[in-house]
């Protein structure tokens, strides 16, 4: 093995980005090196790129949604062997809080996220912690796999734990992205009924009645609300997910809510969104949960649904660049070129 790799960096000071060649990591004791097959490219990365997220270093290699091959054991390593294949969790618990040492390990206190805290997997190899594995059957491609360490992984775990979709509940979901996509597949997975999409592109509408909603509506329609209650027999939503993050889709989705509804904002800005009067939020007993991550048996679950054929991924990856070309993956989605729901990187 050469002594260095290929790896985008993230320079802080400058918000800019280059490839560059940087020595290979070596696995420390209980750790292992991977050798990137995909890692996507994320929203959050450009929130770091463009200072919506403050950066945590001066200088990271991005990434965090990584699937490959085990190329090296670190020191005392077991049940695992070079050549597995394998997708790397995105973040490492710091072991020392009160949640790690009582085991609770993912909701540690100061978690460290890949790509922000610590190097990432825009790279040729990328080192992850051993229990943080996950094992990928064979008949799952790795560009699927790759993905589900974040923009599959992250809806299922606001589906089935932070929002807890009942069976035959109504379900809204506001931005059919990388994340909303996601989320109205696991929602008819778990029995949500009726589905509603909610978007602004026609494409994007079509798109997401092709992968299981039952009703696809324009947010800019003066109608919307009265759709809503038509399609849910007056009864209104009881999940809204907002999968964008911004005011529009925050207020939009919470006034959709039936009594007692739940809203679960995913995406991500810096908007600040109303409530509106605590009266009328108090009445009508809403509920606003913020939802971030998955707990990596997620992804174990996700790569067994996807290998069994009840979970089909197969149009989720909209397009792959190569790593020296991982800032025009990053300008097509920031640019939303094609409506992607992900973009990877093949180092």
């Amino acid at each position: 093995m050469a002594d260095t790799m290929r790896a985008q960096r993230f320079y802080a000071d400058s918000k800019t980005v280059a490839v560059e060649d940087v020595p290979i990591p070596q696995p420390g004791p209980g750790e292992v090196l991977v050798k990137v097959a995909f890692c996507g490219i994320c929203h959050s990365d450009l929130s770091l790129i463009n200072g919506t997220f403050p950066s945590q270093l001066p200088v990271v290699t991005q990434g965090h949604e990584a699937s490959g091959t085990i190329a090296a054991l670190g020191p005392g390593v077991t049940g695992w062997a070079e050549g597995d294949r394998v997708v790397v969790a995105a973040g490492k618990p710091c072991l020392e809080c009160p949640n790690c040492r009582r085991g609770d390990m993912s909701n540690c206190l100061r978690i460290r996220l890949m790509a922000f805290a610590y190097d990432g997997a825009w790279a040729e190899y990328t080192v992850a912690q051993a229990f943080g594995l996950t094992r990928i059957p064979d008949n799952v491609p790795l560009e699927q796999a790759a993905i589900l360490a974040d923009a599959v992984s992250t809806p299922f775990g606001a589906v089935v734990r932070t929002a807890d979709v009942g069976i035959g509940e109504s379900v809204g979901v506001w931005g059919v992205g990388g994340l909303g996509t996601h989320v109205i597949q696991l929602a008819r997975l778990v029995g949500a009924a009726p589905i509603i999409a909610v978007d602004v592109k026609p494409a994007i509408l079509q798109r997401a009645l092709d992968v299981g909603a039952d009703y696809a509506f324009d947010a800019r329609d003066d109608a919307l609300p009265a759709k809503i209650a038509e399609a849910t027999g007056g009864l209104n939503l009881n999940v809204a997910f907002d999968a964008v993050g911004i005011a529009s889709t925050f207020e939009q989705a919470l006034n959709a809510l039936t009594v007692g509804g739940r809203l679960v904002g995913i995406g991500m800005s810096a908007d600040v969104p109303n409530i509106g009067p605590t009266s009328i939020f108090n009445l009508f007993k809403r509920q606003v949960l913020g939802h971030l991550g998955y707990q990596n048996a997620d992804i174990g679950t996700l790569a067994t649904l996807v290998s069994r054929g009840r979970l089909d991924l197969s149009r989720s990856i909209s397009a792959v660049v190569g790593l020296e070309d991982v800032a025009r993956g990053i300008e097509m989605l920031e640019n939303a070129e094609g409506d992607p729901i992900r973009i990877l990187v093949q180092p």
